[in-house]
């Protein structure tokens, strides 16, 4: 596990986030899997980090045997920002700032590093399925129902997309984040982990 740049308490956000900072991250990953020697990693990832996953698998996969994704952003939809502009509003009106400081070191730089890329008209055509396109390892994609940055449009292009078992888990009475508010994803995503190791 490990905080990307800009997160938790990795180095502080100091420029605006491109356009393309997912992809770049992707490379970073690689690059850590080669630092550390890791050749046959599951990736578990969440969000941002669950779309950082899939474009790592799509670009080089080779040091990974499978992907867990959890509320994945393939492309950009009119819900995801809808939910990204009144997390700005959560995040200047009520306690929402206090609660992320327990997590990352600098929660503006963190916070407005995220909500200001994706509302920035630039990013509306990103889209990672060029990459989605190519991933050829086993995919787990936990999606909540009531997921305010996404809809199940992302699971479905990931299924379009996948050339390689995909299993699905659509979680009702469950918002952006699975392990918060549906505490048996964890379970979920341990039998899944432990089908793999077997085999």
């Amino acid at each position: 596990m490990y905080s990307r740049y800009g997160n938790g308490r990795a180095d502080v956000l100091r420029e605006a986030r491109p356009v393309s900072y997912m992809h770049d991250e992707a490379d970073v990953l690689e690059r850590l899997l080669q630092e550390r020697g890791i050749d046959d990693a599951i990736l578990i990832g969440h969000s941002d980090g669950a779309s950082i996953a899939l474009i790592h698998c799509g670009k080089y996969g080779r040091r990974v045997r499978a992907a867990v994704v959890l509320a994945p952003h393939l492309f950009v939809e009119e819900h995801s920002l809808r939910g990204i502009r009144n997390a700005r509003t959560l995040y200047e009106e009520t306690d929402l700032r206090e609660r992320l400081a327990r997590y990352h070191a600098d929660p503006d730089a963190t916070f407005y590093g995220w909500n200001r890329i994706w509302l920035d008209p630039a990013f509306a055509s990103w889209n990672i399925r060029e990459y989605t396109a190519r991933i050829g390892v086993p995919v787990f994609a936990i999606q909540g129902a009531a997921d305010e940055y996404g809809t199940f449009a992302q699971i479905a292009a990931l299924a379009h997309d996948v050339r390689a078992p995909l299993d699905v888990l659509h979680l009702d009475g469950c918002g952006h984040n699975p392990l918060r508010d549906r505490p048996d994803a964890s379970g979920a995503i341990a039998q899944y982990i432990n089908g793999l190791v077997r085999v």
